[in-house]
């Protein structure tokens, strides 16, 4: 049978089949068996005859997403909770992968943008990052303690304070892509301008290795939670922009879901970098290879669980299936 054939006699049915993904109520308990069974008959007799079609991928997710409905009502085990961080999140990041390249893509041209114009014009720094902060941050400078900044308040009550203001922060990348993709474009655009331009600020000032190793103590885990919440947004942003195969409102829903798992999933992450940058970065006289270290075990982590890990999980699925 003809493809084109194939989706003119089903197309129709498996629309009717989308409702039942969406919600379960509106259908009988025999009638989303009887839809997951025809599915999934359906995916694989496209899976031998079209294996690299779009129709094959439209079918795995609406099986998928049915196979979901059905047992998300079922009573939880506790393992649960390690399933979701080893699992259920690390397969979410891998549907999501050319969100996440493009948010890290988008955060690395507005960090250059942010260097460039803060070497073209040594005030821009005041623009952006505010006029009061770079006054107190020159101060410091003379005073021979520019890393002051980090050591202003007690741990505890900074600590809160940075968290939460990160965790917003994260929320709002993803609530921006409400407005479509670009929503959530200009907030990860306007974090990476900020970090270009006050790295750079201090290199103009002779402190580019001391700046670099007290801000990514902690950077390295807060700016790669910002970058991976961007991924969330644009994540729902891209599901109502880009439909596909699906209803807009369909595809939308299925975005706004996977992106929600994957902010939710950084909130451990800010949590982690609150914490480091309260209680961590202002020990500036630490020795420089324990501060490199924290750094690279960082970065080790968030490559390995945001990259690696996904990509195993993915194979692996793919194996076993």
């Amino acid at each position: 049978m003809k493809e084109v054939t194939f989706i003119r006699q089903n197309i129709e049915k498996w629309r009717g089949y989308e409702s039942i993904a969406e919600d379960m109520a509106v259908s009988t308990p025999d009638d989303v068996a009887d839809a997951y069974i025809d599915v999934t008959s359906d995916l694989a007799f496209s899976q031998t005859h079209y294996p690299q079609s779009r129709i094959t991928k439209y079918l795995n997710n609406l099986a998928s997403a049915i196979h979901n409905n059905i047992y998300r009502n079922k009573r939880e085990r506790w393992t649960r909770i390690v399933t979701f961080w080893t699992q259920e999140m690390p397969l979410t990041m891998w549907e999501a992968r050319r969100e996440l390249r493009l948010s890290f893509a988008i955060f690395l041209f507005s960090a250059l943008v942010g260097m460039v114009s803060q070497l073209i014009d040594p005030e821009f720094s005041r623009l952006i990052l505010g006029n009061p902060y770079v006054e107190m941050t020159i101060e410091n400078i003379e005073n021979g303690a520019p890393m002051a900044v980090y050591d202003g308040s007690p741990e505890g009550s900074m600590f809160m304070g940075i968290t939460m203001n990160n965790i917003y922060v994260s929320f709002i990348a993803f609530v921006m892509g409400l407005l479509t993709s670009f929503g959530t474009g200009f907030i990860i655009f306007r974090n990476g301008v900020m970090l270009g331009a006050f790295q750079t600020f201090f290199a103009q000032y002779g402190l580019l290795g001391e700046s670099a190793l007290a801000i990514w103590l902690h950077g390295t885990i807060e700016i790669s939670a910002i970058i991976v919440a961007g991924a969330a947004g644009l994540a729902m942003g891209n599901g109502w922009l880009f439909p596909g195969t699906y209803t807009r409102l369909y595809s939308f829903r299925r975005g706004a879901k996977r992106g929600l798992k994957i902010v939710m999933g950084t909130v451990p992450l800010f949590i982690t970098a609150g914490f480091i940058e309260s209680f961590f970065t202002r020990h500036t006289e630490w020795p420089d290879a324990l501060r490199l270290t924290i750094i690279l075990l960082s970065l080790a982590f968030i490559i390995f669980y945001y990259i690696v890990l996904p990509y195993l999980r993915h194979h692996g699925t793919a194996t076993e299936n």
